[in-house]
């Protein structure tokens, strides 16, 4: 006799209610992706100050515009809720205090990629990309690049740009809004 060995996949409301139970430390960095509880390693120096000098120049770029997160999650759909490193949101006077935000609120979604290049990549903007998120990021600090992903599909991003050092570029949302390549590598 064969037994079917099956995943139990976790939906968002019983994963957040894990949290609220205590499962998870105030330190465990740890998402939702496509079911599965995902562990995320911890923040380099080089990853955080790519954060926080990315973010800073957003925030002094588009105050009022838009609202700037932190590694703080969205809510895809019941199976996902992924920390992206920087998410940039239609504006709203509440913050989303009301509850997170989901794929229809986020203009641009950032990965900041020292050491999670291949999961960035290939896990995180498959997610995003089916998920209807218009454009996303992934800061390439061991490439010294930023990779532009538009067009989402069904079967991920149809366009993925390169931009190197000296480049700038601005998110689709913003088209008058410019960042250094230089800036966000440091």
């Amino acid at each position: 006799m064969r037994t079917k060995v099956t995943k139990k996949l976790f939906t968002v409301d019983e994963f957040e209610r894990m949290g609220e139970a205590g499962i998870f430390t105030e330190d465990d960095r740890v998402e939702l992706i496509e079911g599965e509880i995902i562990q995320l390693g911890m923040i380099g120096a080089k990853h955080a100050a790519a954060v926080d000098r990315t973010v800073e120049f957003l925030m002094l770029g588009l105050s009022g515009r838009a609202n700037v997160r932190v590694q703080n999650p969205v809510q895809l759909d019941v199976y996902n809720e992924p920390l992206p490193d920087i998410t940039l949101l239609a504006r709203r006077a509440d913050f989303y205090a009301a509850g997170h935000p989901t794929a229809d609120d986020v203009l641009l979604a950032i990965e900041i990629s020292d050491t999670t290049l291949r999961y960035d990549r290939d896990v995180k903007m498959r997610i995003y990309a089916v998920r209807g998120i218009r454009e996303s990021w992934i800061v390439d600090l061991d490439r010294g690049a930023v990779l532009v992903f538009r067009d989402p599909s069904p079967d991920g991003y149809k366009t993925c740009l390169i931009f190197r050092r000296g480049d700038s570029l601005s998110p689709l949302a913003f088209p008058d809004f410019f960042i250094s390549v230089d800036h966000m590598l440091g």
